[in-house]
């Protein structure tokens, strides 16, 4: 009994230990980790262009340039809609004023506070807000910049040396458990690379899927909107909530109707009942076969960890982590608490 009351909590005191290295190291690890990721997602490609002859660092490249044109698509399509959006900043300015007047009418009424009062008080906030706000932006901007350069470096060494990796984690491993190490890191990068395809064909069906709800419904800048909805199904269940949030807001900025506004609810329900019932057992599976519970466990966790960029590799590191338990006989249960019956 005291053996193993021992051996539990020296588990539990190794979690807090991963997770307080976690905290403290998310500048160091999180580029890595998503760095990893993006790598697992192009191994199978870079072995079959290797296996016509292609040097690895090449086939290491093109991953990476592959990566990089895909950015530079969907900073082209967005430039391109909001390219489309300033010629409509004139009308949006007008119908935000009038929007913006009725609820400090409406405040004026309920809460006994005049427009001077209201004004004085945003006054107020604006003023101690604005004290760093210019260094901060720049200062996020360089940060976003310099993670961004690290992880395709990352990503790019990770799969020219993806062997040296691999056969390090063999060689700590005991002789009799090297084949379980292979069969777990295979497998892990097999689910990770599953999940990650198939969450870009979704994002892709969600762009047509909402593209043409949006259209239908005559939203000006229709894609612009489908666009930004489907990129934020990286985030599992906020990002459809955000979407559609951000999406109602640019249609009463653009002096939408009542009905435009229903539309867009009842597309959103639609387009939701799709994914859930249709897209993600065809397209996604369940390669990460992870419980409800345990998924919004995971997500939390991450952002608090790591903040969004967590929030979207928590998903496949969750799998990665069902997949050691499910091998490792003593953590079996653990895999089973966090599984589903999928």
């Amino acid at each position: 009994m005291t053996k193993s009351l021992s051996k539990e909590l020296q588990i539990g005191l190794l979690i807090v230990l991963i997770l307080v290295i976690l905290y403290f190291g998310k500048g160091i690890l999180a580029p890595l980790v998503i760095s990893a990721i993006l790598a697992m997602l192009f191994v199978n490609p870079a072995r079959k262009l290797e296996a016509k002859g292609l040097p690895r660092w090449a086939s290491a490249l093109i991953a990476v340039c592959l990566i990089l044109l895909l950015f530079a698509g969907l900073g082209f399509l967005l430039n391109w809609q909001l390219q489309s959006f300033s010629e409509q900043l004139g009308d949006m300015k007008n119908n935000l004023n009038q929007t913006v007047s009725k609820i400090q009418s409406w405040i004026q009424d309920k809460l006994n506070l005049d427009r001077s009062q209201q004004k004085a008080i945003v006054n107020e906030q604006m003023k101690s807000g604005t004290g760093d706000t210019g260094l901060s932006l720049a200062s996020a901007f360089f940060g976003i910049l310099i993670n961004f350069i690290l992880i395709m470096v990352y990503t790019y060494l990770i799969l020219f040396h993806r062997t040296r990796l691999k056969n390090y984690l063999i060689k700590i491993t005991k002789s009799e458990h090297r084949d379980r190490t292979r069969d777990i890191v295979d497998s892990a990068s097999t689910v990770a690379a599953s999940y990650m395809t198939g969450l870009a064909k979704m994002i892709l069906t969600l762009w047509v899927l909402y593209g043409i709800g949006f259209t239908v419904l005559g939203i000006e800048n229709a894609l612009f909107f489908a666009i930004i909805c489907g990129l934020l199904e990286l985030v599992p269940f906020i990002g459809n909530l955000t979407g559609t949030t951000l999406t109602l807001l640019g249609v009463m900025a653009q002096g939408g109707s009542i009905n435009i506004i229903i539309g867009v609810l009842v597309v959103y329900a639609l387009v939701q009942f799709i994914q859930t019932y249709l897209l993600e057992p065809l397209i996604v599976g369940n390669q990460v076969n992870i419980n409800p519970l345990f998924t919004i466990f995971f997500l939390v966790l991450a952002e608090f960890l790591w903040g969004i960029p967590g929030m979207i590799v928590a998903i496949p590191i969750a799998g990665m982590i069902k997949i050691l338990c499910d091998r490792i006989p003593s953590l079996q249960a653990f895999g089973y608490l966090i599984g589903s019956d999928k």
